[in-house]
Protein backbone atom coordinates (compact mmCIF):
# COMPACT_ATOMS: atom_id res chain seq x y z
CA UNK A 1 0.00 0.00 0.00
CA UNK A 2 1.87 3.46 -0.75
CA UNK A 3 2.17 5.71 2.34
CA UNK A 4 -0.78 8.39 2.35
CA UNK A 5 1.73 10.59 4.37
CA UNK A 6 5.17 12.42 4.20
CA UNK A 7 5.41 11.62 8.10
CA UNK A 8 4.57 7.81 6.73
CA UNK A 9 7.26 7.70 3.95
CA UNK A 10 10.03 9.85 6.49
CA UNK A 11 9.46 6.52 9.34
CA UNK A 12 9.73 3.95 6.45
CA UNK A 13 13.49 5.59 5.53
CA UNK A 14 14.00 5.50 9.31
CA UNK A 15 13.22 1.94 10.27
CA UNK A 16 14.66 0.68 7.00
CA UNK A 17 18.20 2.91 7.73
CA UNK A 18 17.97 0.96 11.26
CA UNK A 19 17.56 -2.59 9.70
CA UNK A 20 20.49 -2.44 6.97
CA UNK A 21 23.16 -0.56 8.99
CA UNK A 22 26.20 0.46 7.03
CA UNK A 23 29.77 0.63 8.51
CA UNK A 24 31.35 3.36 9.64
CA UNK A 25 32.51 5.62 6.69
CA UNK A 26 35.44 7.36 8.87
CA UNK A 27 36.79 4.40 11.01
CA UNK A 28 40.16 5.80 11.63
CA UNK A 29 38.80 9.47 13.16
CA UNK A 30 41.03 10.24 16.31
CA UNK A 31 38.53 10.69 19.26
CA UNK A 32 41.23 11.09 21.92
CA UNK A 33 43.47 13.87 21.26
CA UNK A 34 42.69 16.99 22.26
CA UNK A 35 41.18 19.59 20.57
CA UNK A 36 42.23 22.51 22.23
CA UNK A 37 46.27 23.61 23.10
CA UNK A 38 47.27 22.74 26.54
CA UNK A 39 46.56 25.65 29.15
CA UNK A 40 49.68 27.52 30.19
CA UNK A 41 48.72 28.05 33.47
CA UNK A 42 47.08 26.26 36.56
CA UNK A 43 43.39 25.11 36.52
CA UNK A 44 42.51 27.17 39.62
CA UNK A 45 44.07 30.11 37.80
CA UNK A 46 42.43 29.51 33.99
CA UNK A 47 39.00 28.60 36.24
CA UNK A 48 39.15 31.67 37.87
CA UNK A 49 40.07 33.84 34.60
CA UNK A 50 37.39 32.50 32.70
CA UNK A 51 35.05 32.33 35.63
CA UNK A 52 35.14 36.35 36.26
CA UNK A 53 35.05 37.34 32.50
CA UNK A 54 31.13 35.64 32.24
CA UNK A 55 29.97 37.69 35.78
CA UNK A 56 31.17 35.43 38.08
CA UNK A 57 32.53 36.23 41.71
CA UNK A 58 35.19 33.79 42.18
CA UNK A 59 36.78 33.69 46.19
CA UNK A 60 39.63 31.46 46.64
CA UNK A 61 40.25 29.79 49.75
CA UNK A 62 43.63 28.00 51.29
CA UNK A 63 41.61 25.95 53.93
CA UNK A 64 38.51 25.17 55.84
CA UNK A 65 39.01 28.35 57.95
CA UNK A 66 39.45 31.05 55.19
CA UNK A 67 36.76 29.54 54.12
CA UNK A 68 34.62 30.27 57.19
CA UNK A 69 35.95 33.91 57.32
CA UNK A 70 34.99 34.77 53.97
CA UNK A 71 31.58 33.84 54.08
CA UNK A 72 31.07 35.31 57.29
CA UNK A 73 32.28 38.53 55.52
CA UNK A 74 30.60 38.63 52.47
CA UNK A 75 27.12 37.54 54.48
CA UNK A 76 27.50 40.25 56.27
CA UNK A 77 28.88 42.59 53.49
CA UNK A 78 26.04 41.52 51.21
CA UNK A 79 23.47 42.05 54.52
CA UNK A 80 22.20 38.06 53.47
CA UNK A 81 20.38 37.76 56.61
CA UNK A 82 19.52 33.56 55.98
CA UNK A 83 20.71 30.89 53.64
CA UNK A 84 19.09 27.79 52.19
CA UNK A 85 21.51 24.85 52.37
CA UNK A 86 20.42 21.11 52.31
CA UNK A 87 24.27 19.35 52.44
CA UNK A 88 25.06 18.65 56.36
CA UNK A 89 28.59 19.46 55.39
CA UNK A 90 28.07 23.17 54.30
CA UNK A 91 25.50 23.43 57.01
CA UNK A 92 27.98 23.05 59.54
CA UNK A 93 30.79 25.33 58.02
CA UNK A 94 27.68 27.91 58.28
CA UNK A 95 27.04 27.35 61.65
CA UNK A 96 30.83 27.82 61.94
CA UNK A 97 30.83 31.25 60.26
CA UNK A 98 27.81 32.22 62.33
CA UNK A 99 25.33 32.47 59.71
CA UNK A 100 21.49 31.90 59.70
CA UNK A 101 20.24 28.59 57.40
CA UNK A 102 17.21 26.93 56.56
CA UNK A 103 16.83 23.84 54.69
CA UNK A 104 13.30 23.10 55.54
CA UNK A 105 10.04 23.32 52.64
CA UNK A 106 8.14 25.88 54.05
CA UNK A 107 11.66 28.56 53.83
CA UNK A 108 12.25 27.45 50.04
CA UNK A 109 9.71 29.35 48.14
CA UNK A 110 11.23 32.54 50.43
CA UNK A 111 14.97 31.96 49.95
CA UNK A 112 17.13 34.57 48.43
CA UNK A 113 20.70 32.81 49.08
CA UNK A 114 21.38 29.25 48.39
CA UNK A 115 24.44 27.56 48.99
CA UNK A 116 25.22 24.17 47.18
CA UNK A 117 28.22 22.13 46.35
CA UNK A 118 29.12 20.94 42.50
CA UNK A 119 30.46 17.96 40.65
CA UNK A 120 32.81 19.36 38.66
CA UNK A 121 34.48 22.89 38.03
CA UNK A 122 36.05 22.99 34.39
CA UNK A 123 39.05 24.85 33.86
CA UNK A 124 39.09 26.02 30.45
CA UNK A 125 35.48 27.34 30.43
CA UNK A 126 35.13 29.11 33.50
CA UNK A 127 31.87 26.43 34.82
CA UNK A 128 30.63 24.48 37.07
CA UNK A 129 28.98 21.05 36.30
CA UNK A 130 26.02 19.78 38.49
CA UNK A 131 23.90 16.97 38.84
CA UNK A 132 20.42 15.89 40.33
CA UNK A 133 22.13 13.22 42.20
CA UNK A 134 23.87 16.05 44.51
CA UNK A 135 22.32 16.90 48.03
CA UNK A 136 20.98 20.22 46.88
CA UNK A 137 18.79 18.31 44.16
CA UNK A 138 17.66 20.19 41.27
CA UNK A 139 16.15 23.32 42.36
CA UNK A 140 18.79 24.97 44.30
CA UNK A 141 20.99 26.19 41.12
CA UNK A 142 18.33 27.65 39.58
CA UNK A 143 15.58 28.92 41.70
CA UNK A 144 17.09 31.22 44.36
CA UNK A 145 18.30 35.17 43.46
CA UNK A 146 22.10 34.76 44.08
CA UNK A 147 24.10 31.06 44.44
CA UNK A 148 26.92 29.98 46.27
CA UNK A 149 28.91 27.07 45.03
CA UNK A 150 31.55 25.32 47.40
CA UNK A 151 34.21 23.44 45.89
CA UNK A 152 37.48 21.88 46.18
CA UNK A 153 40.22 21.95 44.36
CA UNK A 154 40.22 18.61 43.73
CA UNK A 155 37.11 19.10 41.93
CA UNK A 156 38.99 20.69 39.27
CA UNK A 157 38.96 19.54 35.76
CA UNK A 158 41.00 21.13 32.58
CA UNK A 159 37.83 20.29 30.07
CA UNK A 160 34.24 19.21 29.82
CA UNK A 161 35.80 15.89 28.24
CA UNK A 162 37.38 15.06 32.21
CA UNK A 163 34.19 16.17 34.14
CA UNK A 164 31.66 13.42 31.71
CA UNK A 165 34.26 11.10 32.58
CA UNK A 166 34.28 11.71 35.96
CA UNK A 167 30.50 11.44 36.12
CA UNK A 168 30.64 8.32 34.49
CA UNK A 169 33.15 6.67 36.57
CA UNK A 170 31.24 8.35 39.70
CA UNK A 171 28.17 6.56 39.31
CA UNK A 172 28.76 3.94 36.99
CA UNK A 173 25.66 2.42 36.12
CA UNK A 174 23.12 5.29 37.53
CA UNK A 175 24.09 7.84 35.97
CA UNK A 176 22.18 11.12 37.36
CA UNK A 177 18.75 12.01 35.33
CA UNK A 178 20.00 15.61 35.19
CA UNK A 179 23.44 16.77 34.14
CA UNK A 180 24.23 20.54 33.81
CA UNK A 181 26.85 23.15 33.25
CA UNK A 182 26.44 26.48 34.67
CA UNK A 183 28.84 29.44 32.83
CA UNK A 184 28.09 32.81 35.09
CA UNK A 185 24.76 33.98 36.36
CA UNK A 186 21.76 33.79 34.57
CA UNK A 187 21.16 36.36 31.94
CA UNK A 188 19.18 37.12 28.62
CA UNK A 189 19.09 40.02 25.67
CA UNK A 190 16.91 38.80 23.72
CA UNK A 191 14.14 41.83 24.91
CA UNK A 192 15.31 45.29 22.66
CA UNK A 193 18.92 43.94 22.91
CA UNK A 194 18.76 44.86 26.30
CA UNK A 195 21.23 42.02 28.78
CA UNK A 196 18.94 41.15 31.99
CA UNK A 197 20.60 39.24 34.66
CA UNK A 198 18.97 36.95 36.51
CA UNK A 199 15.84 36.36 33.58
CA UNK A 200 16.11 31.96 33.85
CA UNK A 201 17.86 32.11 37.40
CA UNK A 202 20.61 33.51 39.34
CA UNK A 203 21.55 37.06 38.95
CA UNK A 204 24.60 36.31 41.18
CA UNK A 205 26.97 33.48 40.78
CA UNK A 206 29.80 33.04 43.76
CA UNK A 207 32.55 29.91 43.90
CA UNK A 208 34.07 30.12 47.01
CA UNK A 209 37.12 26.92 46.05
CA UNK A 210 38.74 25.77 48.65
CA UNK A 211 42.47 24.04 48.26
CA UNK A 212 42.51 20.70 49.51
CA UNK A 213 45.37 19.17 47.31
CA UNK A 214 48.26 20.49 49.50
Amino acid sequence: MEESTSKEKVLKKVRNALINKTDNPYPNVDFDTLVYKEMEESLDVNFAREFTKVAGKFVYCENMEELVSNLSQICSGNQWDEVYCTDPMFQELLDKADIPFSSDEESFHSLRVSVTGCEYLIARLGSIMVSSAQISGRRLNVYPEIHVVIAFSSQLVSDLKQALAGIKQRYSNRIPSLISVITGPSRTADIEKTLVMGAHGPRELFVFLIEDSI
